[in-house]
């Protein structure tokens, strides 16, 4: 019965779960990379911030939150939608240290200095014993499920969606066409560039909540360059800036 939980295969069902985070780091790499025309390769580094601080709330904090609530399905959910704002939190002040110096930086540039933090990232965690550096953390309860995750994806594609066809989001695109128009018409690009940042980090962080919270085991080396690359792979693949592109990108990418 467990191997077939919901009468799906569990390996057919991770597949599923993890196209489903994929989607929501696709989309919210897509804001920064594809809508705003700055180069970040460093989405890994944001994943991984929010998986590990998500991970680290629900692992050493539930026993004093579950003596508070009780163990039922509602306390169980408050729980993991709290630990996975946290991690996007924490994953999205992050992206506002990264945004900062990368107004100065443009093309091949930011694109290094957003590889070197999502590398600082991974070293930072392999080195703090508290989640179990090079040995990885395990022990993390599987609160992960389709339905939170195709929940996060939506609103991912809800939020990134919307905020590029307001009025407010059309700054986004001014700045990816052209900075030095677009600060003439009295644009603040340097305001639209960190809140791509801010707000990519912060999905990237929700989604690295629900990956730990799946696999219930994480790994700095998970983290790495590589991760960040198959993602950016997903963001070019499906058309930079366009988010239904970026999905479909995602779901056959992680398929293959």
């Amino acid at each position: 019965a467990s191997h077939f939980s919901g009468g799906i295969n569990s390996y057919y069902l991770q597949i599923v779960i993890f196209i489903g985070i994929n989607i929501t780091l696709a989309v919210s790499l897509n804001l920064i990379n594809g809508y705003t025309g700055q180069f970040s390769l460093g989405h890994a580094g944001f994943m991984a911030i929010g998986a590990y601080v998500s991970a680290y709330l629900s692992t050493e904090h539930s026993t004093a939150f579950f003596k508070a609530f009780g163990t039922n399905f509602f306390s169980i959910a408050l729980l993991f939608i709290g630990v996975l704002i946290a991690g996007g939190l924490v994953a999205s002040v992050a992206g506002l240290i990264v945004g900062v110096p990368s107004l100065r930086l443009k093309g091949d540039y930011l694109a290094i200095v957003t590889l070197g933090f999502g590398e600082i990232i991974r070293v930072l965690i392999q080195n703090t014993d508290a989640v179990g550096g090079p040995r990885g953390y395990s022990g993390i309860a599987s609160y992960t499920t389709l339905f939170w995750t195709y929940s996060v994806a939506a609103i991912t594609i809800y939020v990134v969606v919307s905020l590029v066809d307001s009025t407010y989001g059309r700054g986004f695109l001014t700045v990816r066409d052209d900075e030095v128009a677009a600060e003439a018409v009295g644009i603040n690009t340097t305001r639209y560039k960190v809140t791509a940042f801010v707000l990519g980090a912060f999905f990237a962080g929700v989604a690295g909540g629900l990956y730990a919270h799946s696999t219930t085991y994480i790994n700095p080396s998970g983290f790495d360059f590589q991760r960040s690359i198959e993602i950016v792979i997903m963001v070019i693949l499906g058309g930079m800036g366009s988010t239904a592109g970026v999905t479909f990108a995602a779901i056959l990418l992680t398929l293959l």
